[in-house]
């Protein structure tokens, strides 16, 4: 069974796996059908994602088929189209018995802390498949993407009343916007590059797209989805008194916070991690009902054999990307 292993900073090599196994009792058998590209693979290629490390299989945005169901299993048929749970958690630890299952102690990320879906099958855990026939292959590999910022505005706890400035328009703040949206809050996005904020202003009519902000703007909630360091710091001069912060993108470097700010204003700062499975069906269901489409997102497509010759191209600011999507076929 061919894959694709990341084995080095900017270096995919093709593999041959063992071909996967039958599902055992409550496991399912899937073909690979759409991955779609994130900041997390972008940073995983360039050596800069804290939690991959080499040779690594990447790869947790899946849309998947399944091929065959183990004993136990009763929510999935052979052919159902899924989205893939990608966190693969304990279920006995601290956080997983208090139902923050993202936070598990142990957790294992499928393509970040344990090889991912750059293959043609893989066994996964039933339980961690979302079933939905009514959206293709490359819609479903995108409900990850959305749970991200599903997950983060559910951290916010945002009201109608309250004013929100998401920093960064990349995939996960338009995952963030999304659902900003949807609790129906008065949204700002605070976005450097012209052809990102060209995009938020086409496809998100009243949401107040800028380049910069003044030193006196404030808002109620802030959202870094930038993984940046400097704005991730900067945040705090954005927050109004009694304001909330959430931290959505990660980075390796150490994120200096003004204190005296921090203090006066009485800030509250949240980090936001993963999603956990409530978010998967809730997302599929306002997919299907078209209050989310993610179909203008796709900027850019490949097939699986093209990726290691379109990482670097996908990179280059001039390439546009909003997202990307590898196809796969059926074999």
């Amino acid at each position: 069974m061919r894959s694709l292993t990341l084995t080095a900073t900017r270096t995919f090599e093709w593999t041959t796996l063992p071909e996967a196994a039958a599902p055992g009792v409550g496991e399912a058998l899937v073909g690979i059908r759409a991955i779609g590209i994130c900041g997390t693979d972008f940073s995983g290629y360039l050596g800069k994602m804290p939690f991959i490390e080499f040779p690594r299989i990447l790869g947790h945005e899946l849309g998947v088929e399944v091929l065959a169901v183990g004993d136990g299993v009763s929510h999935l048929q052979v052919g159902d189209r899924c989205s893939v749970e990608p966190y693969l958690n304990c279920g006995t630890c601290h956080a997983c018995l208090r139902g923050s299952t993202n936070c598990c102690e142990t957790l294992q990320v499928l393509g970040v802390h344990c090889d991912g879906g750059m293959r043609e099958r893989m066994v996964l855990p039933a339980h961690k498949l979302h079933a939905c026939n009514a959206l293709d292959f490359e819609q479903l590999a995108l409900v990850e993407t959305l749970a991200i910022g599903c997950h983060a505005v559910n951290r916010a706890q945002i009201s109608p009343s309250d004013d929100v400035l998401i920093i960064g328009a990349g995939p996960i703040g338009l995952t963030v916007l999304e659902f900003a949206r949807a609790a129906e809050a008065a949204i700002t996005v605070l976005e450097l590059n012209p052809a990102r904020r060209l995009f938020v202003e086409q496809n998100y009519p009243g949401v107040q797209v800028v380049a910069a902000l003044p030193d006196e703007a404030a808002f109620q909630i802030v959202f870094d989805a930038t993984g940046h360091a400097g704005s991730m710091a900067g945040t705090l001069r954005y927050a109004r008194f009694t304001g909330r912060i959430v931290y959505v993108g990660i980075t390796k470097e150490p994120v200096i916070l003004d204190d005296p700010l921090f203090h006066r204003r009485e800030l509250t700062l949240f980090a936001s991690r993963n999603a956990v499975a409530a978010d998967f069906p809730r997302i599929l269901g306002m997919m299907q009902s078209g209050q989310i489409d993610t179909r203008p997102w796709i900027s850019h497509r490949c097939e699986f054999g093209e990726l290691p010759t379109q990482m670097d191209a996908w990179l280059l600011p001039d390439s546009r990307v909003i997202k990307a999507v590898v196809r796969l076929e059926a074999g």
